[in-house]
């Protein structure tokens, strides 16, 4: 399962008029740690902004995150969904509750897509609340990611595996 740490930066950015105006920003990335999130937060950012400073570094929980790419959707809404599940041991409903993000041009979209994902799902539940986030782009983990991560001299643990199951 996927850890999601929510990031906010920082900079300085010059305007028409020759003032300096702060610009935030946020953006949620999937990493193993906070150290992982904060590494991997400024790999992504430094290629498009030069100079900035990573503000805030929180843990966010997400059940899920649902990214439509080919359908669009440039905002992040973060939906709260419920359902009841039964305690077998002690024969009392629960209920549980999860967070999941999906990107969308408006709420009543965000819900659609919601629904469209979660209509496999054989438990009845209910949406309460779908709200407009701050976060600009996710960054999901990707295999390609900590290949790139591997400093100059050193190789892919799988490779040197390899070759030593092959010099036996």
């Amino acid at each position: 399962m996927p850890s999601w740490y929510l990031g906010k930066i920082k900079y300085q950015q010059e305007q028409e008029n020759g003032a300096l105006k702060t610009i935030s920003e946020a953006y949620l990335v999937d990493a193993v740690s906070y150290t992982d999130a904060e590494a991997r937060l400024y790999r992504i950012v430094a290629d498009n902004t030069p100079d900035f400073q990573i503000s805030s570094l929180t843990r966010m929980k997400l059940s899920d995150v649902f990214h439509f790419e080919e359908e669009g959707g440039e905002k992040w809404f973060k939906c709260k969904m419920f359902y009841v599940s039964i305690d077998e041991s002690k024969g009392k409903e629960k209920k549980i509750v999860s967070y999941m993000l999906v990107n969308a041009d408006s709420p009543k979209q965000a819900i659609e897509r919601i629904e469209k994902s979660l209509a496999t799902m054989l438990v009845p539940y209910e949406l309460t609340d779908v709200n407009l986030t701050p976060i600009l782009d996710v960054y999901p983990y990707s295999p390609e990611d900590e290949a790139q991560q591997a400093p100059e001299g050193f190789r892919p643990l799988a490779e040197v595996l390899a070759e030593r199951a092959e010099s036996q």
